[in-house]
């Protein structure tokens, strides 16, 4: 599985990257805010909504920790998506944040 760290993804987004970014915490945990540009879609939502995602991109898949980001990379890597885990999740991130 791939992986980058949050200060990778924080140059990317400097950068203006078009990212795919995927956090998949909990509704209760994204009010805390979000990594901007992320979509929502909690770990267990996921087999539900994996039709709606296009194999032809590459998400970068975020949660708190690392650990349920990388359950999901995990999943969708089987589904046939490029993915990538971002490592240390939210709780080593230090970027920007969106909230919704």
């Amino acid at each position: 599985m791939k992986s980058m760290t949050t200060e990778e993804i924080i140059n990317l987004l400097d950068a203006n990257e078009d990212l795919n970014i995927i956090d998949v915490r909990e509704d209760f945990e994204v009010e805390n805010g979000m990594i901007p540009g992320a979509i929502n879609i909690p770990l267990g939502s996921i087999p539900e909504k994996v039709n709606e995602l296009d194999k032809s991109k590459e998400y970068i898949l975020v949660c708190k920790g690392g650990v349920r980001s990388a359950n999901a990379c995990e999943y969708l890597e089987s589904q046939g998506f490029q993915v990538v885990n971002l490592e240390g999740g939210m709780m080593d991130y230090d970027g920007e944040l969106e909230f919704k």
